[in-house]
C-alpha cells in the first residue's frame, strides 16, 4: 500500500491546519498512524488510530491534534489546532507500527 499526504502549508502559532492522507488500497481493519520529522530530528509518532476510530497521542500533541479516518475513502485525516513552532515538520501517515512504505509527506511550517 502507498500513501500520499496533502494539506500542509504555513500557519501562524495558534492556528489550525488539516492534513489528509490517501492510501492506494483499503485500510479498513488496519491500525494507522501519523508521524512527523522536524528539522534535524528523527521521525516521531504523533497519532494512532484504530480501525474503529479509537485514537491515542503522545503528550506533545495531546489535546491539540485529532486523528480521524474515512475507511470508505481510504483516507486519514489529522486536524492540528493551536499549532506551535515545534510542530514544524514533514508529516507522514503509515501503518500503526510504521512498517509500511513511506510517502512523500507534507510540509507544515508554524511561524509568525
Amino acid at each position: 500500500v502507498q500513501f500520499v499526504e496533502s494539506g500542509g502549508g504555513s500557519v501562524q502559532p495558534g492556528g489550525s491546519l488539516t492534513l489528509s492522507c490517501e492510501a492506494s488500497e483499503s485500510i479498513d481493519g488496519v491500525v494507522m498512524g501519523w508521524y512527523r520529522q522536524g528539522p534535524g530530528n528523527k521521525r516521531e509518532w504523533v497519532a494512532g488510530i484504530s480501525s474503529f476510530g479509537y485514537t491515542h497521542y503522545p503528550d506533545s500533541v495531546k489535546g491539540r491534534f485529532t486523528a480521524s479516518r474515512d475507511n470508505a475513502k481510504n483516507t486519514l485525516y489529522l486536524q492540528m489546532n493551536n499549532a506551535k513552532p515545534e510542530d514544524t515538520a514533514v508529516y507522514y501517515c503509515n501503518l500503526g507500527d510504521g512498517g509500511g512504505e513511506w510517502g512523500p509527506g507534507t510540509q507544515v511550517t508554524v511561524s509568525s
